[in-house]
């Protein structure tokens, strides 16, 4: 690749399209003098610059404002970002269910579809399934596969850079998938795979608990917890993608593992029997020891793994989801035990995406990657370094 230099027109062209498309994006029909003045270009650049995005149908006239009037002449043009010129799919692939979020190319929803399923399917099985709700949202919202620009996932396991799952547990055959290559085949689109927690986090800092946070740690609270860590605004992977697997630290002496921790019969629970939880928080509540007992062992087993990362990261905030995120009363004694804890007690708060947390942090990894294309951003919240 040749050296860059500041009269390379190929590279001015490109600097001025991602800011005339920066100043169009928010939505607003501008005229070429308000992306002028915006944008600082002259209106000759502006005019040039527009007609080339026209042409490459990201840029559209927009009508007349109602009741705009000139004295003399025709109103002036007004131009609009088309968010409808491609579509961003993010997908959640989970050992209950999968999910999937349709958006245009402002990362607003436009579609959603969900199914759920059992925690024994095989790859193929469960691929399948993720198919059917992608298809049956594209139908539903009349847009073509071949609009989509790029497809996030998000799902449980260490994903290398190329979307191949190094270790996944949760999910059956998941281990050495090559996750992203498969799906690659569904769409004639950049895929993109993210550990479910990562994406969680992603998303709950876009639109969801952590907006005004740069610094969180997202706990994906469940018999096998996982975490998603933002360092400074950016994702927080680690070396190998292995960032935040806290339900490992039972094999560094922790003790019990978390199905153990919950069993009232002296059996584990399956580890992704999240029915067989639901009843032990259930007798909790009505008051048995047994399930009280097995709880508060929980919760403690909880604190600790969350007070590692805390210790390590120093996190404004921590965001707890999952299933956890739906228990009765888990925020008091966890803020009361991380304040034992921990030098800086960060504040403690539940996920506001809920369930939708993963898929909409996937969409958001299918957006960013956009947006590095077209508006040629750098250092975006879930780039690869």
């Amino acid at each position: 690749m040749g050296r860059l230099t500041g009269g390379d027109p190929s590279l001015l062209r490109r600097i001025n399209s991602a800011v005339v498309l920066h100043a169009l994006r928010g939505g607003e029909a501008r005229t070429l003098t308000d992306l002028s003045r915006l944008t600082g270009l002259s209106r000759p650049t502006v005019e040039g610059v527009t007609e080339g995005l026209i042409e490459a149908g990201l840029v559209v006239e927009a009508a007349p404002e109602e009741g705009e009037v000139r004295r003399q002449g025709r109103p002036a043009r007004r131009f609009r970002f088309r968010v409808e010129a491609g579509h961003l799919l993010g997908i959640e692939i989970g050992p209950h269910r999968v999910a999937a979020l349709l958006s245009g190319l402002d990362g607003r929803i436009i579609g959603a579809g969900s199914r759920e399923v059992a925690e024994t399917l095989s790859e193929d099985e469960r691929l399948d399934r993720v198919r059917a709700v992608v298809a049956d949202v594209l139908r539903r919202t009349g847009v073509a596969r071949g609009n989509l620009r790029a497809v996030g996932v998000g799902t449980p396991g260490i994903v290398e850079a190329d979307g191949t799952v190094r270790l996944g547990t949760a999910l059956p055959g998941w281990t050495g998938l090559a996750l992203g290559e498969r799906l690659r085949r569904s769409f004639r689109c950049p895929v993109l795979v993210e550990n479910d927690a990562n994406a969680a986090a992603v998303a709950e800092h876009w639109k969801g608990a952590a907006i005004d946070s740069d610094d969180i740690v997202f706990v994906l609270a469940g018999l096998s917890p996982g975490a998603g860590s933002l360092i400074g605004g950016r994702l927080h992977r680690g070396y190998g993608g292995a960032a935040g697997e806290i339900g490992a630290l039972h094999l560094l002496g922790q003790g019990a593992t978390p199905e153990t921790l919950l069993s009232t019969t002296g059996e584990p629970l399956h580890p992704l029997d999240e029915q067989a939880v639901a009843e032990v928080f259930a007798l909790a509540r009505q008051g048995d020891a047994r399930a009280g007992a097995a709880v508060d062992r929980f919760i403690q087993r909880l604190v600790h793994d969350v007070a590692a990362l805390v210790l390590a990261l120093d996190p404004e905030l921590v965001v707890i989801g999952g299933w956890a995120a739906g228990l009765d009363g888990i925020l008091p004694p966890l803020r009361e035990e991380l304040a034992r804890f921990c030098l800086r007690p960060p504040r403690v708060v539940l996920s506001l995406l809920g369930e939708a947390a993963v898929a909409t942090g996937a969409l958001r990894l299918a957006l960013d990657h956009v947006e590095e294309q077209l508006f040629a951003v750098e250092g975006t919240v879930t780039a690869r370094r």
